[in-house]
């Protein structure tokens, strides 16, 4: 897969888009995959890694030079206390500066307006932030899933999705059925407040919201539009969609 981020589009001003990092706690370092900030500049963005300080008054400075904010995905599960859950047997580690931090960003962007994209674990975020639940593990508690959690090649479309139709997602894919590629265990149980339900894989496992409000540009997905862009005309729309909001 090349990284070519050559000629993007030809934009009236390139808006700078914050993308939330990850933390490993034993090397005790922010990292993330290069996909997200490449596929955001091919789109026409300035991306800029937002490392995992859970403080507000530095975010809230950051986030004033921001004109959108990505979620990123994550290895890590959210702390379902922060839903009202006991952890279930399967739930994966908890990183709670990831947690802390995403949360506060959705608060700020709220405040602000800002769009959001949120992709994976960015979702589950976004769901949790407008108190929603999740589903901790998706083999042991819903009877009949399919396989999300599909291992390399991370680019594979390896299930089916079904689109609301007219929805912004069936705009963007030109269709109200495709695939997509899959890396998850959990997924939205209860959708938070001003969401909606707007792409779920056949087996009903919930792949996309979208906020309510005809004012706000929100879009949570449960796959990872990022891997695999250059050659995914999806992926290209649904970036091309958020820096367009990004730029109002």
């Amino acid at each position: 897969m090349s990284s070519s981020v050559t000629n993007p589009p030809s934009l009236p001003g390139r808006p700078l888009i914050g993308i939330t990092t990850r933390l490993d706690p034993a090397e005790n370092t922010y990292y993330l995959r290069r996909y997200y900030a490449e596929a955001v500049a091919a789109a026409g963005g300035v991306p800029v890694y937002i490392p995992l300080i859970a403080d507000k008054e530095y975010l809230r400075a950051l986030s004033a030079r921001l004109d959108g904010l990505m979620l990123s995905g994550s290895n890590s599960d959210l702390d379902p206390v922060m839903y009202g859950e006991e952890p279930q047997p399967r739930l994966g580690s908890v990183i709670p500066e990831r947690d802390e931090t995403d949360l506060l960003l959705l608060e700020i962007a709220e405040e602000r307006r800002l769009p959001v994209l949120g992709i994976c674990f960015g979702m589950q975020s976004l769901n949790v932030a407008r108190g929603g639940s999740l589903i901790q593990d998706i083999e042991s508690q819903v009877p009949g899933a399919f396989k999300h959690e599909q291992g390399r090649p991370a680019d594979r479309p390896s299930h089916g999705l079904k689109i609301e139709a007219d929805s912004l997602l069936a705009q963007l894919a030109g269709r109200e059925v495709t695939r997509v590629n899959s890396s998850h265990h959990q997924a939205v149980k209860d959708v938070g407040n001003n969401l909606r339900v707007i792409a779920r894989a056949h087996d009903g496992v919930i792949e996309a919201v979208i906020d309510t409000r005809p004012d706000r540009f929100v879009l949570g997905v449960q796959w990872h539009p990022e891997v695999g862009w250059e050659k995914d005309k999806l992926s290209q729309a649904i970036f091309a969609r958020f820096i367009e909001a990004a730029i109002r």
